[in-house]
């Protein structure tokens, strides 16, 4: 990638891996960042991933994190950094039209849009079995993932790949996108498609309590809600006699399960999870309160109850 003749000015809302490498990439494409919005970590959150302000002082950049992306202070700090643009890389607050107003606006997105518009994307096309996932940089609207598809990267994700997994991959196809799409960009000359929102679908946040386990769902659904949950993420879990079980890995078993309840159960020494369907998932990692679970453990828990979980 060659860089424009006169440096381009920029303005970058940015957090997690996708917002690093995206800013490593704006940097090698010679790019001005005048100014990086970021957020604070949350100490009750669980920060797997990489630091935006640890980049931005790594780099000599100036950084802020307010908590609210809607101030009269903020609009005036973008203003006065006069950018030519606008990125969005992973930064988790919605950005108001008085600030889309100020320069030309792109966002990258975790998915093929039109698909998996809106919150935790990676999360929810595991969830529903997606078979590939990508990048997409898009111009902003206030309309959230409703602008025009700038570029596209897809990646696969295979049948046993966590959402970690698919993450990492699209961190990795963020970056490929914006390396790849920049150029034109800058000149005012990248290609622009429509975005039908009239395919796919719009997904709200998840929260920990959305990965409990029912029992009565076929295997490939709870297997699929376990991978789209799976650490580093809060996990799929079920509660047996007041204690919480996360199964942390687990592949959907070949065996059948004639006769036995739903839910956790053990068989010759392995936990297994009993499917509404039948089939069973195999799991190789269970865990309560923090701790690993064996397989003796959880039949003595388990003996001490007369109905399923």
């Amino acid at each position: 990638m060659t860089a424009p003749k006169h440096a381009s000015r920029a303005v970058v809302f940015a957090y997690h891996n996708v917002g690093v490498r995206c800013i490593k990439v704006l940097l090698a494409g010679g790019v001005d960042i005048a100014l990086v919005v970021t957020h604070t970590d949350n100490p009750k959150e669980t920060i797997w991933f990489e630091s935006v302000a640890a980049l931005c002082r790594d780099e000599g950049i100036a950084y802020i994190t307010p908590s609210d992306a809607t101030t009269p202070e903020l609009l005036a700090q973008v203003k006065a950094a006069q950018p030519d643009f606008l990125f969005s890389f992973y930064y988790r607050h919605m950005l108001p039209a008085s600030i889309l107003a100020v320069a030309p606006a792109y966002n990258m997105h975790g998915s093929l849009l039109p698909q998996f518009r809106g919150r935790a994307p990676v999360n929810w096309a595991v969830l529903h079995g997606a078979t590939q996932s990508g990048a997409t940089l898009h111009e902003m609207t206030v309309k959230p993932d409703a602008g025009a598809i700038v570029a596209q990267t897809a990646v696969p994700i295979l049948p046993d790949d966590t959402a970690f997994d698919v993450f990492g991959k699209v961190a990795v196809a963020a970056e490929q996108t914006l390396w790849s799409v920049l150029p034109a960009l800058l000149a005012g000359t990248a290609p622009r498609q429509s975005n039908d929102l009239t395919l796919g679908g719009y997904f709200g946040g998840r929260k920990a309590e959305d990965g409990r386990i029912d029992w009565s769902q076929p295997a490939q659904s709870i297997y699929n809600l376990q991978r789209a949950v799976a650490p580093p993420y809060p996990g799929a879990f079920t509660d047996i006699h007041g204690t919480r079980y996360v199964i942390e890995r687990a592949r959907l078993s070949r065996r059948a399960a004639p006769g036995l309840p739903l839910g956790l159960t053990v068989e010759d020494n392995c936990i297994f999870g009993v499917c509404g369907d039948g089939r069973m998932l195999a799991i190789t990692a269970l865990t309560a309160g923090g701790l690993g679970v064996t397989a003796s453990q959880l039949q003595t828990s388990l003996a001490g109850s007369t109905s399923a979980p």
